[in-house]
């Protein structure tokens, strides 16, 4: 079986988008999804890329908001943008879920927090109040959180991010083979069918 490695940032809203496609993609191929949280802008700098944020870029955000919204009207979905852009405790959090057993549902819920409501990433009570309604543990998901257990896993993630050349979010890894963003979902469910991959 195939392992797709997702890698995303739940402050992306690419990301968030590609998270809706890519499960129906990995179960038509066969596939499995590996999810990764990394730091977005560590990544980018490990890359050489020390620019500004696009939300810093007036033109480009304008644009960038407006194909943001052509893409969740294609997909049928709800896209709010959040009301702050920390995403560290949901990205380390994501390393919890993991040990649950429960990515899939903590991806889903702390997604649908963020982009799909609005939500402040930072706020521990708007990412309990969604893994809890995805019948995780909201006590569990803090006590790891506050613990700083995660911290030594999640930059050991983000360092082994970096050395697979990840250089933003959301990329699927297929082995060495490389898909970047929403858009090139499609490239990567072709390279999935390919019998010859």
């Amino acid at each position: 079986m195939k392992t797709i490695d997702f890698y995303l940032d739940f402050i992306s809203p690419f990301a968030y988008l590609a998270s809706f496609r890519l499960p129906a993609i990995a179960r038509n191929a066969g596939a499995s999804i590996a999810y990764h949280a990394i730091d977005l802008t560590a990544a980018k700098r490990a890359a050489g890329n020390t620019g500004p944020a696009n939300r810093e870029i007036p033109p480009k955000i304008r644009y960038l908001m407006t194909d943001l919204r052509r893409w969740a009207k294609r997909y049928g979905v709800p896209l709010v943008p959040p009301s702050g852009f920390d995403s560290n405790a949901a990205n380390r959090g994501l390393l919890w879920a993991r040990d649950e057993g429960r990515e899939d549902a903590y991806v889903r819920a702390v997604f649908d927090a963020i982009w799909g409501r609005g939500g402040n990433p930072a706020d521990l009570g708007v990412l309990r109040s969604a893994i809890e309604a995805a019948g995780l543990s909201g006590d569990a998901f803090e006590r790891a959180v506050h613990s700083g257990e995660l911290d030594a896993r999640y930059q050991e993630e983000n360092r082994q991010a970096q050395a697979r050349g990840v250089f933003g979010v959301p990329i699927f890894l297929v082995g060495d083979e490389m898909f970047w963003g929403n858009d090139r979902l499609d490239f990567l469910e072709e390279f999935l069918r390919d019998p010859s991959r």
